[in-house]
């Protein structure tokens, strides 16, 4: 099969690579589309995301969706020729934090495209089975592939407690803040409220469902008084204003990576009892990102701007930089 390699920071070469046999309790599945995240653009610039560096040859991309084309033993062999979104993660069934059903924080986790575990940015990839999803045919390949930053922002909005009587702050509205504007939104948030210093993001904010944008350059975050605070930006200045934007016994919820440490208003989080927690992935997510998709109430098709082939994956990782960028997908077949 046909593979886009990381060999190096600022290098991809195409190299063939065998097929992946499954094995029991896997499927096989041809990739159709892959998007674009944050974390792929970082290894292929620097090699490394936080404590995660890149130390041999790495397929890169881990927002995926494809056609299961092979079983291994135990699975269905039904599920041949169903359109499905991956959700990449093959965590270790029998550690503490799996039996707890936080899967995601799993120890043992291997997941695509952090080192030294290759993602999909190739012609085919195994997953358990179980985190195959199918999709029905109303749903894009592409939409289908971004289900996977959709339930990072899922997972946010869960523990942001967001509902229909919600007063909401995201900061950042680059693509994960942009789903979870659609996600506050279809959740029945009152206010949704984004903070972004640049121009044209904000305008992409409205377009997608906030009711009111700031230019922190000029516009102060506020005592807003907000139930939940979003953070998409890992924004130091950003977090510590957003903080402080929440009403008493609120909800902070840390999404964005940015900084290794920050200074936090420690006293005022004390003193209004606020939750302050992170995001890292996902966990059961995947039946909601789907059903939101379906129904419409989430357009994850809208936030693509570029499309690229397998070949010219390095400028799929560089398109970033494009002025109006928000998601770009490599379509693989």
């Amino acid at each position: 099969m046909r593979a886009a390699v990381l060999v190096e920071p600022g290098r991809i070469e195409m190299q063939e690579r065998p097929v992946p046999r499954p094995d029991p309790g896997d499927a096989l599945i041809r990739v159709s589309s892959v998007g674009v995240c944050g974390s792929d653009t970082h290894y292929y610039r620097h090699g490394r995301v936080g404590g995660f560096v890149v130390e041999a040859p790495l397929i890169l991309g881990h927002e995926a969706a494809g056609t299961i084309v092979a079983v291994g033993d135990n699975v269905d062999p039904s599920r041949i020729g169903e359109r499905v979104s991956i959700e990449p993660q093959r965590p270790d069934p029998d550690s503490d934090e799996t039996r707890r059903g936080h899967y995601n924080l799993c120890p043992h986790m291997r997941f695509f495209a952090t080192p030294p575990v290759d993602g999909a940015l190739c012609e085919y990839v195994t997953i358990g089975a179980e985190f195959a999803h199918r999709v029905p045919d109303s749903i894009s390949d592409e939409a289908a592939a971004l289900c996977e930053p959709l339930s990072v922002g899922i997972a946010a909005v869960r523990k942001a407690g967001v509902d229909g009587r919600s007063r909401v702050l995201v900061t950042g509205a680059g693509p994960i803040g942009i789903v979870v504007i659609q996600l506050a939104r279809a959740y029945g948030a009152t206010d949704i409220i984004v903070s972004d210093p640049d121009e044209a993001r904000r305008q992409r904010a409205i377009s997608f469902g906030a009711t009111e944008v700031l230019d922190p350059t000029t516009q102060p975050i506020g005592d807003f008084g907000v139930d939940g605070y979003i953070d998409a930006s890992g924004a130091p200045t950003a977090v510590a204003d957003g903080i402080r934007a929440v009403r008493p016994a609120g909800r902070v919820v840390l999404v964005g990576s940015g900084a290794e440490s920050m200074e936090l208003p420690t006293q005022l989080i004390q003193n209004r009892e606020l939750v302050l927690t992170g995001v890292f992935r996902y966990a059961n997510t995947w039946p909601t990102a789907i059903a939101l998709v379906e129904s419409g109430q989430v357009d994850l098709d809208a936030m693509v701007t570029a499309r690229f082939p397998l070949e010219r994956t390095a400028e799929a990782l560089d398109s970033d930089r494009t002025p109006g960028s928000v998601k770009s997908v490599v379509t693989v077949s």
